[in-house]
């Protein structure tokens, strides 16, 4: 027979038994290699959700229930509180919309000189404010007036100008 090597649990299978008391660890005369280990990945933590109990309700008998009845003290009347002016309505922001439209040149540059006019007055304004007090100004012309200024503007191709090469 040809001797083999015996592994850590033949041996410990093979060894002569010791005298061992149960309080006691068993000790070996020689120290088992250490086994390699495998890295294992470590499992993902998975989110944990807390459930958010719906609030209770509160009513009179569950009030009733969590507060202890004690007798009144007569107290004196709070002072009446000055009432707060009601807050002024605040007025919906109006949704804008942005256009473009076809302007002739001469037309749009009247629009650079009311400008001017404007800051020579001492209230400056963007074209946009230009627009709409124009808008404003013949809405609240009568009929006649508005045809007027209707009949003084020619009517122009709409669309993108061609570009010229």
């Amino acid at each position: 027979m040809t001797p083999t090597k015996k592994t850590n649990v033949d041996a410990a299978q093979s060894a002569p038994a010791t005298s061992v008391t149960p309080a006691s660890p068993q000790v070996s005369a020689a120290p088992a290699p250490a086994a390699p280990v495998l890295a294992k990945k470590a499992p993902r933590a998975k989110a944990v959700v807390k459930k958010i109990p719906a609030k209770k309700q509160l009513t009179a008998k569950s009030i009733a229930k969590k507060t202890p009845a004690r007798p009144l003290l007569a107290r004196a009347p709070a002072p009446a509180k000055a009432e707060k002016p009601a807050a002024p309505a605040k007025a919906k922001k109006t949704k804008l919309v942005r256009d473009s439209f076809t302007i002739p040149k001469t037309e749009y540059g009247m629009l650079e000189v009311l400008k001017q006019r404007a800051a020579k007055l001492t209230r400056p304004v963007k074209k946009s404010e230009l627009l709409r007090a124009g808008i404003k100004m013949l809405a609240a012309a009568s009929d006649a007036a508005y045809l007027a200024a209707l009949d003084a503007v020619p009517a122009i191709k709409t669309g993108r100008p061609a570009l010229k090469k």
